[in-house]
């Protein structure tokens, strides 16, 4: 079974774009994928174009060869664009194996190792009270977990005294009205430089026993991140910034972490994420994948979790219920009940994608905005 063509589309939900890829056999079993979109998008579906030719009159069933013979003739190190276009080619072939076989990807990858999948949701309403008041709703929904920011609104301008004050008394409020049975993660979304305010932010929320501390500093501060991780009461996760098993091998080598959240999207696809999941697991560090972008996404992230030893829980942002929904068929099956996924029976991925909406709804262009403090300095998002 041979590829004949693999064919992008590009669409927006109004919000944010997502790129979808098919490939096609000449089988005619078509699979499909989804790449990271990083913002300037238009590059990730140039490199897929530029690749297409390595790929067509490949044997599909082959398909860590494949990847790694494209990887190859890159020669230089990968970055995220480059891993993004993988990444959802690799989902596309995985899905055309589940069904050339009739399971689905998970049982090809080992079979599952669980009977369905934990999700943890977010809000991240700068309102204390509202955001007390969100988290219940989501309870209501049953999740058992939930994600939060530390940080008070308009943090960038304010004394930092005051953002470690106000951000302890947003936790203090989302606690008390939550209760303790409910795990709440917390994401510093990689924003600070400084180790010392990072320890300064985690450490006035370890009161409130957070379940994790999200990228505390930049992802390429491994070492910095280590030395957190030896003086703080909190779970240090990070991930979703890095690419591939070696820069996760550097992680824990460092012994820089307690969770990983790796982005299937991003990170190479399902088979280097069973890698760095294996990786994980020899050093004790448990998995949590980064899964921000909708229901394909979310479903290559379930057959994952499925079949690793280590997985923790996975994130969701309601993507059932939100506008980019319409990008896939029949997915009424694809939410979670009582704050779990039930396993996906169908063959493959279990997912189609709705042509039709996709291109109904074309490409807007959009970044991630631009903040920066009161003295005008250029803050990260």
């Amino acid at each position: 079974m041979n590829i004949t063509d693999i064919e992008t589309f590009h669409c927006s939900d109004g919000r944010r774009n997502n790129i979808f890829l098919q490939v096609h056999t000449d089988e005619g079993i078509t699979g499909v994928g989804e790449p990271y979109t990083i913002g300037p998008d238009e590059g990730v579906l140039g490199v897929i174009e530029n690749m297409k030719p390595w790929f067509v009159g490949q044997d599909a069933s082959r398909i860590e060869w494949v990847l790694r013979r494209a990887r190859n003739t890159l020669r230089f190190p990968l970055g995220q664009v480059a891993w993004s276009a993988l990444s959802g080619i690799e989902h596309a072939l995985w899905d055309i194996a589940g069904k050339a076989a009739g399971v689905p990807v998970y049982m090809l990858l080992g079979g599952k190792f669980r009977d369905k999948i934990r999700a943890y949701s977010a809000t991240y309403d700068p309102d204390a009270d509202k955001l007390a008041e969100d988290a219940l709703a989501l309870i209501d929904e049953g999740y058992t977990a939930l994600k939060t920011s530390p940080y008070p609104p308009d943090w960038r301008s304010k004394p930092w005294n005051q953002v470690i004050r106000e951000g302890a008394h947003r936790m203090e409020v989302l606690r008390k009205a939550v209760g303790e049975e409910i795990d709440i993660g917390l994401d510093v979304h990689a924003t600070q430089l400084e180790p010392i305010r990072a320890f300064q932010i985690a450490e006035a929320m370890a009161p409130y026993r957070p379940m994790f501390i999200e990228e505390p500093v930049r992802p390429e501060q491994i070492p910095s991140t280590a030395r957190l991780r030896d003086q703080l009461r909190v779970p240090i996760a990070t991930g979703e910034n890095l690419y591939n098993l070696n820069e996760f091998i550097t992680l824990f080598d460092a012994q820089a972490v307690d969770i990983i959240q790796p982005d299937l999207c991003v990170c190479g696809g399902i088979m280097e994420g069973k890698k760095i999941a294996a990786a994980a697991e020899a050093n004790y560090v448990t998995v949590a994948p980064h899964n921000p972008l909708g229901l394909l996404s979310t479903a290559v992230s379930v057959h994952f979790a499925a079949c690793i030893p280590n997985f923790l829980i996975l994130e969701y942002h309601g993507d059932h219920a939100k506008p980019k929904a319409q990008f896939i068929d029949d997915h009424e099956p694809w939410k979670p009940v009582d704050g779990y996924f039930q396993l996906p029976t169908r063959p493959g991925l279990g997912m189609e994608l709705n042509l039709d909406a996709i291109k109904n709804n074309p490409p807007i262009h959009w970044n991630r905005g631009f903040h920066s403090y009161l003295d005008g300095t250029p803050a990260f998002l």
